[in-house]
């Protein structure tokens, strides 16, 4: 019995298409009209309610898609925060591509699917990182989805804004160490086992290598401030911080928790010992525990579920006789396209391919198109950007944004 799950080569070979574009193809080759030369872009149809902005982010994973094939595609750099409308109520183009509509037609639903989750889990980081104002925020979802995909998730939490990550294969792809802290069943056996569960800690301490944080895990028996003294007492002045992970049913209130631990922790010498918490944190929860104290942030659910980006593919131009004519369904914008942002306001305007470039409709100043070409006849211009570049072009894009 096999898992059930997609090989990169099923990807690659379009397996995991939508039937119709294969029965497309079938009715277009028939035809002789697959090798029609098409111009197909990339649009958010709609964020999550309650969302403001999103992070465009998988392009990565498209062009290792398309590398390869006869086709050129244009892309807003990835990591870049957006609005689905321009400052006129225009859809955006995140993406384009141009090429013979056979070279591409059943990589939609696979370049869709990259796009949608990668955006959704980015944006989610995004929101939660800004949530936790500085703070340190860790990617605890590896739990939460699918094995096959964790270190995907991963990756783009951390493009997102995540500080680490616990999953080690995502790690790896980020060239980053992993990040965690101990379980609640280390606690529960050394209490089995030795009659003691704080024996747990000493022998974290002892055990692993120096350079991994020490942080406690302090509501498996006892109350959590009492807990958390006896933690600090124990490695004396090695303990960095303390984790709470509370279950609902013996919480109440966490921002209470974390007040009473921080103080009794604080009164008892220990004023030094941070506090982190995790279980069922979201960008609406966190910035109360950021009020009473928290100074780090483990996201496990909120992240590896987010709601998707919800984008879609449409054709709107199609060469005739060596020229391009505008086309479009009912609803979408037809005609190639370029996108023109001012990088201070982060206002957007869509044109059509070759106006005059606009100015800001918000300040007045220069507007840069950012609509760029990344791969000609599938070959990349260049390389990726490294997944440490794109996190610090979210950070500096989060300065200036509301939730």
């Amino acid at each position: 019995m096999a898992f059930i799950y997609a090989l990169p080569e099923d990807i690659r070979e379009g397996r995991t298409t939508d039937v119709y574009f294969e029965r497309t193809l079938k009715v277009l080759r028939a035809e002789g009209l697959d090798g029609v030369e098409v111009y197909a872009e990339v649009t958010a149809s709609g964020i999550p309610r309650g969302y403001r902005w999103a992070i465009y982010a998988g392009l990565r994973e498209v062009l290792k898609l398309l590398e390869g094939r006869r086709v050129n595609v244009y892309s807003l750099p990835e990591a870049t925060l957006f609005k689905p409308l321009d400052a006129n109520g225009v859809k955006v183009p995140v993406m384009a591509i141009e090429g013979p509509y056979g070279e591409f037609a059943v990589f939609e639903t696979a370049l869709l699917g990259f796009l949608s989750t990668a955006s959704g889990i980015a944006t989610k980081a995004a929101r939660v990182k800004k949530a936790a104002r500085g703070r340190p925020v860790l990617s605890f979802g590896a739990r939460r989805t699918h094995p096959a995909i964790a270190p995907f998730m991963d990756y783009y939490a951390y493009v997102g804004g995540c500080d680490g990550v616990s999953c080690v294969k995502g790690a790896e792809f980020l060239g980053i160490k992993p990040s965690g802290t101990m379980p609640h069943s280390l606690m529960i056996i050394f209490r089995a086992a030795r009659g003691d569960h704080t024996q747990a800690w000493i022998a974290f301490d002892k055990h692993l290598e120096p350079g991994i944080p020490r942080i406690a895990l302090v509501d498996t028996f006892w109350d959590e401030a009492e807990e958390a003294v006896r933690a600090a007492q124990l490695l004396d002045g090695r303990l960095w911080g303390v984790r709470l992970d509370t279950p609902g049913s013996r919480r109440g209130s966490m921002a209470a928790i974390v007040r009473e631990v921080k103080w009794k922790l604080k009164a008892a010498g220990h004023g030094n010992v941070r506090i982190v918490v995790s279980g069922g944190l979201d960008e609406h929860t966190i910035p109360e525990l950021v009020e009473a104290g928290a100074e780090a942030f483990g996201v496990g659910s909120a992240i590896a579920n987010a709601p998707i980006i919800d984008y879609a593919m449409d054709i709107t131009a199609v060469k005739v006789d060596g020229r391009w004519i505008p086309i479009a369904k009912r609803g979408k914008y037809s005609g190639r396209k370029q996108v023109y942002r001012c990088w201070n306001c982060l206002v957007d305007v869509v044109t059509l391919e070759g106006a005059e470039p606009p100015k800001c409709p918000s300040c007045g100043g220069e507007m840069e198109a950012i609509l760029r070409i990344v791969m000609r006849s599938g070959k990349l211009l260049a390389k990726p950007e490294p997944p440490q570049e794109l996190r610090r072009r979210v950070l500096e894009q989060l300065e200036r944004v509301e939730l």
